[in-house]
């Protein structure tokens, strides 16, 4: 029988990301990192495929990426305001995982449960980041899904593409409540 954790529990029920523009040094040592990726990939896999990898975004690998983010806005005409949005997620970021989405080849396993898998990655990652008292927050933006940005930025493969960035630092404010789902609204109980 499965033993109940209440205290994980009500963090579920009121965790709450923090803005990666609040982050703020210092951020998680490869040593405090190491925990969170381990609770990260005790995600659902079905048919332990694995089907992600982690890539960590120190720092100082942050303007290269930044200035990366900016060639490839202006390539793909996206607007002044577009670029500046999502160069400044690496501008003013400390450190961030990149969950990359690995689709394997599977007789049994549809990719589109492989993509799950690397989407609940993200949340659990997210999820440890916060637990473990870090502020810590989950983007992507235009650049995540731009073929080039992956293989040059991140050196991802054909068979790759990023599931989430997760920035993970010291929060700097704590962000008000927002509006959460109505759930009876959103819920419909099947009884035969």
């Amino acid at each position: 029988m499965t033993l109940k954790n209440p205290a994980a529990f009500e963090f579920l029920q009121s965790r709450r990301s923090r803005p990666a523009k609040t982050l703020m040094a210092p951020a998680p040592t490869r040593d405090e990192l190491i925990p969170l990726l381990i609770a990260a990939a005790r995600s659902p896999d079905h048919g332990k495929l694995e089907p992600w990898r982690f890539i960590v975004i120190e720092k100082a690998a942050m303007p290269r990426l930044a200035d990366l983010t900016e060639e490839r806005g202006v390539a793909l005409g996206k607007s002044p305001e577009d670029i500046a949005k999502a160069r400044s997620q690496f501008e003013m970021g400390h450190l961030a995982v990149a969950v990359i989405e690995v689709q394997k080849p599977s007789p049994k396993i549809p990719g589109i449960e492989q993509t799950y898998s690397a989407g609940a990655v993200c949340l659990a990652l997210l999820n440890a980041a916060l637990a473990a008292g870090w502020g810590a927050n989950w983007l992507s933006g235009w650049q995540s899904h731009d073929r080039e940005f992956c293989e040059r930025g991140l050196g991802l493969a054909h068979n790759e593409r990023i599931a989430g960035l997760i920035y993970i630092a010291t929060e700097g404010a704590t962000p008000p409540e927002r509006p959460r789902p109505d759930v009876a609204a959103i819920t419909e109980w099947v009884t035969e």
